[in-house]
């Protein structure tokens, strides 16, 4: 299945959009554009999910890359709206403690104020 992927930048927070699965094939694509993000000069990654239908241990080590790289520069790494499958993923692995998740982009929108 093909990975598509979208992204718009507000100040320092970028909000990336994947759709598809996140695989050992398409992982790259995600990091170049994640990595693309931080360079351009993102701290905050928000990463919109809700279209990923599946993503193994390729695809998470890109989000657990992106995440070190972020907080490197005192920024952070959040995911939006894991659909089922991904989530027992992050369950299974312990991750779900270590990402921030947000149901949806509605309800991220109130943590994204200054400070935040």
């Amino acid at each position: 299945m093909e990975l598509k992927i979208s992204s718009r930048s507000q100040d320092d927070v970028a909000v990336v959009t994947v759709g598809g699965e996140v695989d050992l094939y398409t992982a790259p694509q995600l990091r170049d554009e994640l990595v693309g993000a931080l360079e351009d000069g993102a701290r905050r990654l928000v990463i919109d999910m809700s279209r990923v239908e599946f993503c193994d241990s390729t695809g998470i080590s890109v989000l657990l890359s992106a995440m070190k790289r972020s907080r490197d520069n005192e920024g952070d790494l959040e995911l939006v709206a894991p659909k089922p499958a991904v989530t027992k993923v992050l369950e299974v692995t312990g991750l779900d403690e270590v990402f921030t998740i947000h149901p949806d982009l509605g309800t991220l929108s109130a943590h994204t104020g200054p400070g935040a």
